[in-house]
């Protein structure tokens, strides 16, 4: 009978922490990012009742212990967020990581994070709610204020090299001078001065007008048709020329161009091609139904920053008021060999130990992210307090095998 009260009580003890466990994961069904846990119960330890030579063996269990408490690692439901640095890995493989004081790292499935500027307001840091660091790999394409190079996309370093992700909060998009301008049309073919324009970006970021102006040639080829261009770039109003060369443009007899010696044309400090193509991809000069003369160029306006946005590979971009973009570094996804033996500092933030091993990186797919979207607790609530009814259900019976054992010693201490 003392056997008995003394596995009740055991029983009590680990039943009310299964009761603790659940009330928690209940307590944390809106905590976005929570990782509910489970309970997981052993037999205390076993004692021989007699020895005997019997098939069956003869003993019987003192009580019951808890031995783990596991975490729940399937996905919780998507919330949408206006906020485009919330961000919610997809799946439930992956984990975001932090840097805290003293270099300590931690991991979390919670992705409410934002750019927050630092005491000289010179640079914002991707920080979650607590201050912690995001951390990841940097492009170190910022470094002087001035983004050089501009890059479409960017893989993580080694998962040993990942750093807290700190950005300007001041920066310029580089001005790239126009090289080339392409023009496309029909010219025509009669004997009237014809022209051609186009807007082409200067080193100084600004639009000049580069302008062809095409005149018949006064010796004309046996079949076809031969122009004098004068080629023109000036700035925006036209009160400063920086450049005019001339060529000779030829045609064949069905409009299509043969040849042109019109060379490259200063546009205040950078060499502009003008490209009027070949045969009949670019300008013509026939009969047929007139083509309004167009053109289309390269080069970028300088722009300033505008801000930071997360994209579906958890690549951060920077935005300019030139309508350019460009990847500047990339949140890391970090996985375990086993996520189950991560150590909880709280309900959404963990530590490696012994049993998870250290983080690593997947070589293929290592995980994507949803902008804008936050991963709530994957605590099920009507299953959580189903849960809670069965444990204290448990705990009640186990509490009447100790009254039940106190009867009955009891009434052997009466007879």
């Amino acid at each position: 009978m003392i056997q008995s009260i003394y596995a009740g009580v055991s029983g009590l003890q680990s039943f009310q922490t299964g009761i603790d466990v659940l009330a928690n994961n209940i307590a944390n069904v809106n905590t976005v990012g929570f990782r509910g846990s489970r309970t997981e119960f052993s037999n205390l330890f076993e004692k021989e009742v007699f020895s005997a030579a019997d098939i069956t063996s003869p003993q019987v269990g003192l009580g019951t212990q808890v031995t783990a408490t596991s975490l729940d690692l399937k996905t919780g439901s998507y919330l949408q967020s206006d906020n485009t640095t919330d961000l919610a890995i997809v799946g439930d493989d992956g984990w975001f990581g932090l840097r805290g004081q003293n270099d300590q790292d931690y991991f979390t499935r919670a992705g409410s994070f934002y750019f927050g500027p630092n005491e000289t307001q010179t640079q914002v840091s991707l920080l979650d709610p607590e201050g912690h660091f995001v951390t990841g790999t940097l492009a170190n394409n910022t470094d002087s204020g001035l983004l050089a190079p501009p890059l479409e996309s960017l893989a993580l370093s080694d998962v040993g090299a990942q750093v807290p992700l700190i950005f300007p909060s001041e920066l310029t998009y580089p001005v790239q001078a126009t090289s080339q301008a392409d023009f496309i049309g029909n010219i025509g073919i009669e004997n009237l001065p014809q022209s051609v324009s186009a807007t082409v970006i200067s080193p100084q970021s600004e639009r000049n007008n580069l302008r062809l102006v095409f005149t018949q040639a006064a010796n004309q080829p046996a079949t076809g048709i031969r122009w004098d261009v004068v080629a023109t770039t000036q700035n925006a109003n036209g009160s400063i020329i920086y450049d005019t060369q001339t060529g000779v443009v030829d045609f064949d007899g069905s409009g299509g161009l043969i040849s042109s010696t019109l060379g490259a044309i200063d546009n205040d400090g950078a060499p502009v091609i003008a490209n009027l193509g070949s045969g009949f991809n670019g300008l013509t000069s026939n009969s047929g139904p007139a083509v309004t003369s167009s053109a289309a160029v390269d080069g970028v306006l300088a722009g300033d920053l505008s801000g930071y946005t997360i994209n579906r590979n958890a690549e951060v971009i920077s935005s300019f008021t030139n309508g350019e973009q460009s990847v500047v570094g990339r949140v890391a996804i970090y996985h375990f060999q086993n996520d189950q033996g991560l150590e909880a500092v709280t309900g959404t933030r963990f530590k490696t130990s012994d049993n998870s091993g250290q983080a690593i990186f997947y070589d293929q797919d290592n995980g994507q992210v949803l902008s804008g979207t936050l991963e709530n607790s994957n605590v099920e609530l009507s299953s959580a307090l189903t849960e809670l009814i069965i444990m204290q259900r448990s705990y009640d019976a186990t509490a009447k095998t100790i009254t039940t054992s106190d009867q009955m010693l009891q009434n052997a201490l009466q007879m």
